[in-house]
């Protein structure tokens, strides 16, 4: 069973729509979780109806057999929890973003949400309202190393005083400065 975001009430797992209320529901691109909104309020990603994501799902797969049913998406108490960064096994640089005069130093993780609401960095931004609940994400891409991805941010993020655009990892490298709504950070690779 799942629970409609709109009117509370429970529903089966296979349920395109809410039989009590009729809303669509929709589905988190990154976490399958359901959900209203543009944006996922557990990690971030994308929310799209179900036939878009069985689209991302088919394209993403390249031909093999992907379980993308309501069914397989209503159910995420297995899954591990959202906020809950992918680390990869050793290897990786490390990524530290800093200001001094603010006393911001956060060193990154791969996966990692940074916002005012959710991911491990949140104790740093909760009380800054320009920086949204959910602002950028840091991963670390074996082709291309430490990236910064926007999550459709109300102030945007900035690399090197050039705002991204949302959803496009951008790659971060030693010197620069990430800008998030209105904090400078200074990126450091070792």
């Amino acid at each position: 069973m799942i629970i409609c975001p709109s009117c509370k009430e429970e529903i089966e797992d296979d349920s395109l729509f809410c039989d009590q209320c009729g809303q669509e529901l929709f589905y988190c691109s990154s976490c399958r979780r359901v959900g209203m909104g543009r944006r996922c309020t557990y990690c971030g990603g994308l929310m799209v109806s179900y036939g878009e994501l069985q689209e991302q799902r088919k394209n993403s797969s390249q031909g093999t057999n992907v379980d993308v049913s309501p069914m397989s998406l209503g159910n995420t108490e297995s899954r591990r929890p959202a906020d809950s960064p992918v680390v990869q096994p050793g290897g990786l640089p490390t990524l530290t973003l800093y200001n001094p005069s603010l006393n911001i130093r956060m060193t990154g993780i791969n996966g990692a949400i940074i916002g005012r609401r959710q991911g491990p960095y949140q104790s740093m931004f909760e009380g800054n309202m320009y920086v949204s609940g959910v602002h950028a994400q840091l991963v670390y891409r074996p082709n291309s190393g430490w990236c910064i991805i926007d999550k459709n941010s109300s102030n945007g993020t900035k690399l090197n005083q050039r705002d991204l655009q949302p959803d496009v990892p951008m790659t971060i490298n030693s010197g620069d400065i990430v800008t998030l709504a209105n904090i400078n950070l200074q990126v450091s690779i070792s």
